[in-house]
């Protein structure tokens, strides 16, 4: 077996942009800390622009399954490389001031952000079982670092404890889900999968495996019933690591899913729909209700995440084209709304050192652009129109309600009504209500130069979809043969 190392170039620069980064960070003194800090983001940075240079300049019509399958490197990995790669690029940005201020080994923070990119590119491209689970591995370790890597808080501690506890239960009930699939198939190759499973003849053995795995990646989903981890978490980490979790290992998890269900689960879609598809209205609904009461804006958007990871499932539930290419322009639209959103959370934090909604008050007047993306976002995330969180949530409903689904479209639509509500509360406390704080909110040009191009994003997606569709139909093309019309 012949294997062209020169397709995982992207890979080799990853990785290698990651230990260059460390060490940068050894070479340089620690009296010079915010020239260490500096440097190093911008290391870590370049490097993320030459991987999606790279990819896109050598591999938009490659179509090719390496170590026997194991990996693919095709245009369906190619949109979300350049995703997770831009992903990590926006997060780093958003976090140079913040790293500045509340952390002292820049070098380690940035490094493992790079290490996170790669793991969640290798699962997009996993063809294989075991694959996919060493992928799955090397994303959640460096989360469950970076969770854990801002000291003096107390929350820190907690949410990087329960994370590494929950995570590893999920790891081994995933590990052993897969000992049963191959005990059941004799492979753990999706494609050789699905022939399997094309078959029929599921029996007991086959059945638990499935289920385990699927809920080993539904904790990375933070789906419901496995959401539990998702708001201690969040209102624990470091805010721009929030960020990173809600938006590329979401994206991570579900291209990972989409992949596998189209290759191995695609004979036995009849019988998975309905129990996904309740999966789905549930994740919704407790998502959204649970996110009424709360009182902490990153809490709230964990739980908003989480009936976005319901929206999504509406998607790939039909295993049609169609459906794909709403779960891919969905993650997309998904990505610049929560990271507008959450760097000007990180800006209002590093101000007042508060997280709470009602530290929002008066945000219009000392910071009326960063009030106005905030509102912005927020709308997104309801599904408003001319935000990306109107169309790309109208292809998921269309891919839905295409396959006779018509009561989950009805849930969801039922809920992003109700979400509204939530949305709206922080929209009104800055915009509404009055601040004992009236001095200005002093932002660095670069805080607000990420928040207005990532906002500018979500209008863009939101008004003029087209070229971004295009592109992720060429990319899903590459399920074709697995998915229905």
């Amino acid at each position: 077996m012949v294997v062209d190392f020169t397709l995982l170039i992207p890979e080799f620069i990853l990785a290698g942009t990651g230990f260059l980064v460390l060490l940068i960070d050894m070479l340089i003194p620690a009296s010079r800390e915010q020239r260490r800090n500096v440097i190093t983001a911008t290391v870590a940075m370049a490097g993320l622009v030459v991987v999606i240079a790279v990819a896109l300049m050598t591999q938009r019509d490659t179509n090719e399954g390496i170590y026997q399958q194991l990996i693919f490197i095709d245009r369906y990995s190619l949109i979300f490389k350049t995703l997770f790669a831009g992903t990590g690029f926006a997060v780093i940005l958003m976090s140079i001031d913040y790293v500045g201020k509340k952390m002292r080994q820049p070098g380690e923070y940035y490094a493992l952000v790079v290490f996170a990119v790669l793991g969640a590119t290798l699962m997009s491209q996993a063809g294989e079982m075991l694959t996919a689970f060493i992928s799955i591995e090397l994303l959640a370790f460096s989360l469950y670092v970076l969770v854990g890597l801002s000291r003096g808080d107390e929350r820190t501690a907690e949410a990087s404890t329960k994370y590494i506890l929950l995570g590893g239960i999920s790891s081994a009930v995933m590990l052993y889900g897969i000992s049963l699939l191959y005990g059941a198939i004799g492979t753990t190759v999706f494609s050789a999968m699905g022939s399997r499973l094309a078959a029929g003849g599921w029996d007991l053995t086959l059945i638990l495996g499935f289920v385990m795995f699927i809920a080993g990646l539904g904790f990375k989903l933070s789906m419901v019933p496995f959401h539990m981890w998702a708001p201690d978490v969040y209102e624990g980490a470091p805010t721009p690591i929030t960020a990173l979790i809600a938006v590329l290992s979401k994206a991570a998890a579900v291209a990972l899913t989409l992949r596998f269900l189209a290759m191995a689960g695609a004979g036995a879609v009849d019988e998975l729909r309905m129990p996904l598809a309740i999966l789905a209205a549930v994740t919704i609904t407790v998502g959204t209700l649970s996110a009424l009461p709360q009182r902490n804006i990153k809490r709230l958007l964990a739980y908003s995440s989480i009936t976005q990871v319901g929206f999504v499932l509406a998607g790939v539930i039909p295993m049609t084209l169609l459906g794909a290419d709403s779960v891919v322009l969905h993650l997309v639209g998904y990505a610049f709304t929560n990271l507008a959103a959450f760097t000007v959370v990180i800006a209002v934090e590093i101000h007042s050192g508060k997280e709470g909604v009602a530290d929002y008050a008066g945000l219009a007047r000392r910071s009326p652009w960063l009030a106005m993306i905030l509102a912005g976002a927020l709308f997104s995330l309801a599904g408003l129109p001319i935000f990306a969180g109107f169309i790309t949530k109208f292809y998921l409903f269309v891919a839905a309600a295409d396959q006779g689904l018509i009561w989950l479209v009805a849930i969801a639509v039922v809920n992003s009504v109700i979400s509204l509500y939530y949305y709206l509360r922080v929209i009104r406390e800055m915009y509404v209500t009055e601040s004992n704080d009236t001095a200005k909110l002093r932002v660095p040009r670069l805080t607000t130069a990420t928040a207005s191009t990532l906002f500018l994003g979500t209008i863009l997606v939101g008004v003029y979809p087209a070229p971004l569709i295009d592109v992720i139909s060429a990319s899903t093309r590459v399920l074709a043969p697995f998915l229905g019309r």
